[in-house]
């Protein structure tokens, strides 16, 4: 590059950070029905619709807690691995990309904006998920993946830390980075982080993301380039 010419600055954004489930992938909907069956084994009696709102957004490890004082009783020797397990497995088979978000992904990057993900899943299921859609490799520059997870933060979504860690490795200010998300958790985190919220409002209602803090929302990922813009 000639010396003379310098990147020109956006002029928002210096990095677009992506949330993990129900952005890059469509989870929710096989996590959910996994977890609910799993409820209703413990003796729960919960309808995936009431179980869907309880978890949207919310680590699983950090309502322990709560899912034993709903159930009455401590939860069963190893039940958190046995959810890892039976969840992974059931995620490897048949998680696919959100769709075309591999292309508003590749759009964003080719600006020269980077790219991120911020989950506040666990690194294991972040890193199956990406790698199983393909979308893996949109996150990778200079032999380093640009994934950060809940596993690297004392607290999961909705606390910003995610977000932060991520901002603070990518070597941006908070201030000047962009968020997809799509729960009210995840944009609480990331307005707590005092960063710019995009809303996607595919399967959640726009007026509830707009209502936990988004920007602006959009239900169609070919919007997001230009929106980013």
């Amino acid at each position: 590059m000639n010396a003379s010419i310098r990147p020109v600055r956006h002029p928002r954004f210096d990095c677009v950070i992506f949330d993990c489930d129900g952005v890059l992938v469509d989870s929710e909907p096989i996590v959910n029905r996994v977890l609910n069956e799993m409820l209703n084994e413990l003796g729960i009696r919960i309808s995936l619709e009431e179980s869907t709102e309880w978890f949207l957004g919310r680590a699983v490890r950090e309502e322990l807690a709560n899912i034993e004082r709903r159930r009455g009783a401590p939860l069963p020797e190893n039940w958190l691995s046995h959810w890892f397990a039976r969840r992974n497995a059931v995620l490897e088979a048949e998680v696919q990309a959100v769709p075309h978000v591999r292309e508003a992904v590749a759009a964003i990057a080719a600006t020269g904006l980077p790219v991120c993900v911020a989950s506040g899943a666990d690194r294991i299921k972040v890193k199956l998920q990406l790698t199983r859609t393909g979308l893996v490799a949109l996150f990778r520059q200079d032999e380093r993946e640009h994934i950060f997870s809940a596993t690297e933060v004392a607290r999961s979504k909705p606390a910003p830390d995610v977000y932060l860690l991520a901002a603070r490795t990518m070597n941006v200010a908070p201030a000047r980075c962009a968020v997809i998300e799509d729960s009210p958790a995840g944009i609480t985190a990331g307005v707590a982080a005092g960063m710019t919220v995009f809303g996607y409002a595919a399967r959640n209602a726009a007026a509830t993301l707009l209502a936990a803090g988004a920007g602006s929302t959009f239900a169609d990922m070919r919007e997001l380039p230009e929106r980013i813009g």
